[in-house]
């Protein structure tokens, strides 16, 4: 055998055992792409590997900013009833009457609004609900009579029955462990929208008078309109939809936001025919969840703007059982020869308004440890057992001081009962129907505001302890009932599908 022969033997030999050495490799290579391949994920997967971060940020202000477009439109009545009373000169249940005409049209929009979310998304009823409500609130500064302000307000509620399905999608991007943390601290919006239009009644009632009070208090909206395409449809609704791809763009999107990556394989869910179906509300699984939770949201309502309109008529009313009141708190409502329907707010009752506002997060640190340590249900009994104890004693025999310190507790606990009754209903209901489930819920919730305004705007003008009893009793009930709630959903992850 020659020389060139060997060689080339040799170096046949030697590339074949290169071959057989890199072979193993290249398959190992191919099997872990084949194993990341069959690999699966949920979003709620990817939602807790991604974590907590900028985007979550982004969207609690944004998101949390919501809160104070609502609580500006509902506040808002607190302020305006001695104004509109003194220009229209209308009796106690035509003031009660434009609070009942908002929550009505929440009320109607309610459950429309859910049905839309569950069919067609989210972030369409949520940025549909901005405009609306900001246009016709701004028809409302322009309203020529008495008839035309309730309807331009319920007009008005309707919108906001868009804006509140924003608690939804702010739910479903936030990791498991942190919603009992994050959720609560949505009330400092809500703190910070009642606020706000309390300094603008402050400001500008006395000087341009109420109506550009109500143009002014449009601006939040206006640029939450332009901040709104920050925030993404949510990707629980896209995969149950069947549009797995948006979802996927999405929660890369937020990945690399929160320099986070996703579970390593494809994003797979079953795509869901009933969504937004009333059925899966009154299924055997949730029947009873959701009867105690309409009535639980009935009452969260009822007591909580009962204690802020019931706060408005004690001072604009001077109803109040004070001490050392001045003389401007002894001007009376009602009188032998008829009403004096003309009592503006003073600085004092502004300053007692504000300080009640500021009990809205007052005690957010205590409830946190709360739902984190006693869990849904039990929160919601003590907080409402509590509620209903300070409605009782509110009646009693105070300085202006002790009358403040009482409405700035009684408003702590009637916004953390809100606040855990909006938490637990986004976490209870699976994502085919948990917007239908939060519209249904709100609409009872609004049933509770439209009675509220003639317990605490009509009755209390002709007994306060009267009118201050239901609140009471129908906390008490409610309280009672939450130990029949079969479900827990403390630390629980979000369904996706019943």
């Amino acid at each position: 055998m020659s020389d060139s022969m060997k060689t080339q033997l040799v170096s046949s030999i030697h590339l074949q055992e290169v071959e057989l050495q890199e072979k193993p490799a290249d398959d190992k290579q191919d099997s872990n792409n084949s194993n990341n391949a069959d690999k699966t994920f949920t979003v709620e997967d990817a939602v807790e590997k991604i974590g907590f971060g900028r985007f979550h940020i982004l969207l609690f202000v944004i998101m949390g900013s919501s809160n104070i477009v609502e609580a500006m439109e509902i506040m808002l009545l607190a302020v305006v009833s001695p104004e509109i009373r003194c220009e229209w000169r209308l009796d106690d249940w035509q003031v009660a009457l434009v609070s009942t005409m908002v929550f009505l049209g929440f009320m109607v929009c309610g459950v429309l609004g859910g049905y839309i979310a569950d069919r067609y998304g989210r972030w369409k009823v949520v940025f549909g609900g901005f405009v609306w409500s900001a246009y016709f609130s701004l028809l409302t500064s322009f309203a020529p009579s008495y008839g035309w302000f309730i309807f331009l307000r319920a007009m008005v509620g309707c919108g906001v029955a868009g804006v509140s399905q924003g608690f939804v999608l702010k739910t479903e991007f936030i990791p498991a462990k942190h919603r009992a943390t994050l959720l609560p601290l949505a009330t400092i919006f809500w703190m910070l929208g009642s606020m706000l239009i309390i300094i603008l009644g402050m400001l500008v009632v006395p000087t341009l008078g109420w109506r550009w009070m109500i143009r002014i208090s449009v601006t939040p909206s206006i640029i939450l309109i332009f901040l709104f395409k920050f925030i993404p449809e949510s990707a629980r609704y896209n995969v149950s939809a069947g549009k797995t791809e948006a979802a996927m763009k999405t929660l890369h999107w937020i990945a690399k936001m929160n320099r986070a990556s996703l579970p390593p394989g494809r994003l797979v869910e079953p795509v869901t025919s009933e969504r937004g179906s009333w059925r899966i509300l009154l299924s055997p699984l949730f029947r009873r969840t959701s009867v105690l939770l309409w009535y639980s949201w009935f009452v969260a309502s009822f007591i909580y703007y009962g204690s802020v309109l019931s706060s408005s008529e004690l001072l604009e009313k001077n109803l109040l059982c004070v001490i050392d009141a001045d003389k401007e708190h002894q001007v009376k409502h009602r009188h032998e020869d008829g009403l004096c329907y003309c009592i503006p707010f003073g600085y004092s009752d502004y300053q007692t308004l504000l300080i009640s506002c500021l009990g809205e997060v007052a005690l957010v640190p205590a409830n946190i440890a709360l739902l984190n340590v006693f869990g849904r249900k039990m929160t919601l009994t003590v907080l409402q057992l509590l509620a209903a104890f300070f409605f009782m004693i509110l009646n009693i025999c105070s300085t202006m001081f002790g009358f403040t310190v009482l409405l700035f507790l009684l408003r702590s606990l009637v916004s953390m009962n809100f606040n855990v009754v909006y938490i637990y209903t986004a976490e209870v209901y699976p994502t085919v129907a948990r917007s239908l489930g939060m519209g249904f819920c709100t609409s009872f919730s609004r049933i509770g505001g439209m009675i509220a305004p003639f317990i605490a705007q009509v009755l209390m003008s002709q007994s306060v302890i009267l009118a201050l009893c239901p609140f009471a009793v129908a906390c008490v009930l409610c309280a009672l009932g939450n130990f029949l709630m079969p479900i827990e959903t403390k630390g629980r992850a979000l369904l996706q599908n019943s």
